[in-house]
């Protein structure tokens, strides 16, 4: 049962975002967990309560396609399917640009080895709305432990977590027995429809590799 989010519940996210806050909030797939992209602790914290090796990088969410072009290089190919398929669950794993002055780099944790990101544009508009209004990319990995199922309801993510009950909101945190320190904040978007995750392709040679395939068959 989709669930009606105000401007003002968005307001306080970013705001928690902007202080280093960690969110879990609805996609168009499932629920995130999430913080800005661009903040080292606050993304060390997202590994920590997901207990997620830290050699595997956590994809992105951008507010628009004008973000993403401004953290990644997006041509030929790439730009060809981001223009077809977005907003919505295509990532797109993207060569990383030299961040011009002004422009946050993302963190370690974030970028690759081989210097690349995996974002897309959600379909979902609460997602895109954090991002634009933070200004920057939003971590967009799913609100489960790793290795666990995605989840479509906040019960799900609080048995999945392991989180103590307390009422949904963004303004009453919630601890994690697994990483008893960190707070989350939520956004409550009621029960999502059972989607599959994002496809995850990359272009290697104007060809396309599918990483993983999801809810955009290709």
């Amino acid at each position: 049962m989709k669930t009606e989010i105000s401007s003002k519940i968005i307001e306080n996210a970013v705001e928690g975002l902007k202080k280093g806050s960690v969110i879990v909030y609805p996609t168009e797939t499932a629920y995130a967990l999430g913080c800005d992209a661009t903040n080292a602790a606050a993304v060390r914290r997202v590994f920590k309560i997901k207990k997620r090796p830290l050699g595997k990088t956590l994809p992105l969410i951008a507010g628009s396609l004008a973000m993403v072009k401004r953290y990644c290089r997006l041509a030929g190919l790439e730009q060809k399917l981001a223009k077809k398929h977005w907003p919505g669950p295509l990532t797109l794993v993207l060569g990383i640009r030299n961040q011009e002055s002004g422009i946050r780099e993302v963190a370690k944790g974030v970028v690759g080895q081989d210097k690349t990101v995996a974002i897309r544009v959600s379909g979902s508009k609460i997602a895109r709305d954090l991002s634009h209004q933070l200004g920057r990319p939003i971590i967009s990995t799913s609100a489960n432990l790793a290795g666990g199922e995605e989840c479509y309801s906040l019960d799900e993510v609080r048995q999945s977590l392991r989180l103590c009950h307390s009422e949904p909101s963004v303004a009453s945190p919630e601890r994690s027995e697994g990483a008893s320190e960190e707070s989350l904040l939520f956004i409550d978007g009621g029960r999502l429809k059972k989607i599959k995750p994002s496809t995850i392709v990359k272009i290697k040679n104007e060809k396309i590799e599918v990483l993983r395939q999801g809810a955009i068959e290709l």
